[in-house]
């Protein structure tokens, strides 16, 4: 089994062919030259295996691949099976050649899905250049450990030397494929996934026993074995359909069941009239600045913020108007501060301001400049005659202070400022 890279629908970007199509045609040339000079220098072309072995293997090769599956690593095939045993029955090279042909010519079928074809002319260089390399290198390899040719029989030193062409195998695959996908890709990591390396595996060994099997058997044992393990392929070819789909479900609940939890928690932290962080956000985010004060000594400093007599507001207009007053103070107040600045409605007409990096004098400018806008806002449109203003205290974190003695100090401040007219802010 090998992976073959998926191809998107639409027309990818210049600058993404320019890399892919060159790297494809590269190694479509590599694989046709190492053929022939390997050839040349070996036993020929077809040292083992005769004309119906070479037929059949392109055909199954086709076969094994047509049985696959579409992963996240592209489409996944079977032809592992058909590339192990022909390596094991005619040799690495005609067993490169017939399955780079075969890889060559599965692609072209794409056309008829409407794909360009420049894309699938890619696909198939690249995959033939592939295939041929990888079968032809690491069976070459076996060859020169002395693997026997043709398989006929499993000891202790030849499972070892198997083992050695089916790892080989599949790094080289793995790594030819990632150059591909890296070049298609630039944020792409070569990993390995865990289920399609496992068929993968499999594939090898049963392509293992095919080889035998041709190699031993009669022709009606063959085309027995041969159609048990076609129904095997098509049986897992539907698991991993199967599997894909749950996948695929369970990551879009997942994503949904994020996104709902994102959501209750920007409810569990939004007051929903104002649309400001409510007191219990308010409250960590204190926590949290007055560790960072204990830490490093940076400035901090709060403000409470209290609306002035609207008590009044909701008795002569009605608690409609008074409702609507919190929100636009709230906007006023937003507009006012900066990103980073965490304002929140901390209780009825309660609002708190957290200041992180400022001093009480620059706290207190910003909330002067927040009253002033208050006061000369134009409130004629949520009812006649109404005024409203604002009063505040400031408050700067000091060694040694909690939480709760920062609010106390900073709701003393706006004691002051009530007692002081209303309309002011206080901050000493």
């Amino acid at each position: 089994m090998s992976k073959a890279p998926q191809q998107q629908v639409g027309t990818p970007s210049a600058s993404s062919f320019d890399l892919k199509l060159p790297y494809a045609i590269a190694l479509f040339t590599a694989g046709a030259v190492a053929l022939v000079l390997v050839a040349r220098n070996t036993d020929g072309w077809l040292p083992y295996g005769s004309l119906w072995q070479l037929a059949f293997f392109l055909l199954y090769g086709l076969f094994t691949i047509q049985i696959g599956y579409m992963s996240r690593a592209g489409h996944v095939s079977f032809d592992r099976i058909a590339q192990v045993a022909s390596i094991l029955t005619m040799g690495p090279v005609p067993a490169a050649w017939v399955n780079g042909l075969a890889s060559l010519l599965w692609p072209l079928q794409r056309l008829r899905e409407g794909k360009p074809l420049r894309e699938v002319l890619c696909a198939c260089l690249h995959n033939s250049g592939l295939m041929t390399l990888m079968i032809l290198g690491c069976g070459q390899l076996y060859v020169l450990l002395s693997g026997p040719l043709p398989l006929t029989v499993l000891d202790a030193r030849t499972a070892g030397l198997l083992l050695v062409l089916i790892v080989s195998m599949q790094l080289v695959n793995e790594f030819l494929m990632a150059v591909y996908l890296r070049l298609k890709d630039r944020a792409f990591r070569w990993t390995l996934h865990d289920f399609p390396l496992v068929m993968e595996t499999g594939a090898a060994l049963a392509g293992v026993l095919v080889a035998i099997i041709i190699n031993r058997m009669e022709l009606p044992v063959i085309a027995l074995a041969l159609t048990v393990l076609a129904l095997a392929m098509i049986a897992l070819n539907q698991f991993a359909r199967m599997r894909n789909r749950l996948e695929a479900l369970v990551e879009d609940r997942t994503l949904v069941l994020r996104d709902k939890m994102r959501e209750l928690e920007e409810l569990a932290a939004k007051d929903q009239l104002t649309g400001l962080v409510n007191r219990r956000f308010a409250d960590v985010t204190l926590f949290q600045c007055i560790e960072a004060f204990n830490r490093s000594q940076r400035e901090f400093t709060i403000a409470l913020i209290d609306l002035d007599h609207f008590k009044s507001i909701n008795d002569r207009y009605s608690h409609e108007t008074g409702d609507e007053v919190l929100r636009r103070v709230a906007r006023i107040l937003a507009s006012g501060c900066r990103e980073k600045e965490v304002l929140a409605r901390y209780g009825g007409e309660e609002f708190l301001i957290c200041f992180p990096d400022k001093g009480v004098a620059a706290a207190a400018q910003i909330c002067e400049a927040l009253r002033h806008a208050v006061q000369a806002a134009d409130w004629s449109e949520v009812a006649p005659d109404i005024r409203v203003s604002l009063s505040a205290g400031v408050a700067g974190m000091q060694a040694g202070l909690t939480r709760s003695t920062l609010l106390k100090s900073a709701d003393a401040r706006l004691y002051k400022a009530k007692h002081a007219g209303r309309n002011c802010v206080v901050a000493s």
